[in-house]
């Protein structure tokens, strides 16, 4: 029955994309978006969205290798896998310009200790809420300068590794831009 929905769904969108949008406000949309700060720390990050009128909603799945330098002294290869379901309000119509969004995200990490004797897994879930710009460079693709905090809001607090304490922190602030394309 989900699938039949989803279809259904995704059909309905298409039909009314090619209903002559030439010289109007799209309402609707389908778009995708890659982040680049995933990439620069060995990781990957996609979002699949769907568009009408100023709300946008987005599908994320991210991989990233947290920075040591970022960590507590003596933790290493935090590896997180992140999932996240974000609603935004674009203030323009056609998916650009300023936006502001909320969603929920669950962190499914692993971490180790400098000594790396043994790997540990936490999780985390995680209300966050950003911000940006999209500026449509050339046609519908796009970049995305953007910004976020993440606010612990269930999970684990402290994290037990080779005798060690990993403490996850409460807030993380977050700033990246992403490279995307809409049709």
């Amino acid at each position: 029955m989900r699938t039949l929905t989803f279809l259904f769904s995704f059909f309905f969108l298409v039909v009314t994309y090619g209903q002559g949008t030439e010289n109007r406000t799209r309402k609707t949309a389908i778009g995708f978006e890659l982040d680049a700060v995933p990439y620069i720390f060995q990781g990957y990050y996609g979002s699949l969205w769907v568009g009408h009128n100023h709300f946008r909603y987005r599908a994320v799945i991210t991989k990233i290798d947290t920075p040591d330098f970022i960590l507590e002294d003596g933790f290493t290869n935090n590896e997180m896998k992140v999932y996240a379901a974000i609603v935004d309000y674009f203030f323009k119509p056609d998916f650009k310009g300023w936006w502001i969004g909320p969603g929920l995200e669950y962190w499914d990490a692993s971490i180790q200790t400098d000594a790396k004797l043994e790997t540990t897994e936490y999780n985390n879930t995680i209300f966050t809420l950003g911000g940006g710009y999209v500026w449509k460079f050339h046609k519908n693709f796009y970049l995305n300068p953007w910004v976020a905090g993440h606010l612990r809001i269930a999970g684990d607090k402290e994290v037990s590794v080779d005798q060690s304490t990993f403490e996850t922190p409460l807030f993380i602030p977050e700033i990246s831009v992403k490279l995307g394309w809409h049709f």
